[in-house]
């Protein structure tokens, strides 16, 4: 299929939470067409009931195509739940790890899910954010991952700004993960994040809990695609070179502006450079 974009919904969280379904009417009057849901407190039920999802985006000309859920441990739930959607792909959100024994504890959960998840007919993915880029026995984590998870089951889904907050080359590694990436997320960098690199700030071998990532993030270190720093024109074309992803979705994980503001200035920009 061709290469196309759409919405992490975790971007107007705020905003659905205010008014779930004028919210999505006003993502379809932006021009969004392709969503990738975010349901992070599963336990307590899958929200909004799939049928009334599915026929409210039906009539607004929109589809879910990937979501994260967790936890992921319900599968029968999840992918019924998924399959209602007409949503293929499911992803592990965020992740953290102390040392490599961690990471190869996860490698196991990781290749658990995504056995299960084939079964019910769905992929599987895992999505990185910086603390992927410490080493263990000098290794990146997430190499780490990619070498001890089967390909055919565990995916990456490939967070570009991550991975510069994690000092590494975003296009260089989307080479390196090649076909493993068919779904990227697409946010951007303001030249006022300084350093770019947040293992400068934590040090590479750093235990790196839930709350010192919440710690470090700040709106003022995230911007709108295609008014930040990263060479968002470059990531497209690196994609399509390699020709296996189907979307990139924009995500907004924090912004100073209103959330729907945010998502409309990234829906004009990203759309000129998918056109270019």
């Amino acid at each position: 299929m061709n290469l196309q974009f759409g919405l992490q919904l975790y971007s107007v969280r705020d905003e659905l939470q205010k008014d779930y379904w004028g919210t999505l009417e006003k993502l379809a009057a932006i021009g969004y067409r392709h969503l990738e849901i975010a349901n992070h407190n599963a336990d307590s039920g899958l929200e909004p009931n799939a049928t009334e999802l599915r026929k409210r985006l039906d009539a607004l000309g929109m589809k879910v195509v990937s979501s994260h859920i967790h936890p992921l441990d319900r599968y029968e739930e999840i992918i019924a739940y998924n399959k209602e959607l007409g949503s293929t792909a499911i992803g592990l959100g965020i992740a953290f790890f102390k040392n490599k024994r961690e990471v190869l504890e996860c490698c196991e959960l990781l290749n658990r899910h995504g056995e299960a998840y084939k079964k019910g007919g769905l992929d599987f993915y895992y999505h990185n954010h910086f603390q992927e880029f410490q080493k263990f026995d000098g290794e990146y984590v997430l190499d780490i991952i990619l070498n001890n998870t089967d390909k055919d089951l565990v995916k990456i889904e490939f967070d570009t700004y991550w991975a510069v907050r994690g000092g590494v080359d975003p296009i260089a590694y989307l080479k390196k993960l090649g076909d493993r990436c068919d779904l990227v997320h697409q946010k951007d960098l303001p030249a006022t994040a300084i350093p770019a690199n947040l293992l400068e700030v934590t040090g590479e071998d750093a235990d790196i809990t839930f709350e010192r990532f919440l710690e470090l993030q700040q709106a003022d270190q995230f911007s709108e695609v295609g008014e930040g720093t990263l060479d968002i024109a470059g990531i497209i074309r690196t994609v399509r070179e390699i020709g296996a992803a189907k979307y990139i979705f924009v995500e907004q994980d924090l912004t100073s502006r209103n959330q729907l503001e945010s998502v409309e200035i990234s829906y004009r920009n990203i759309s000129k450079l998918f056109g270019a």
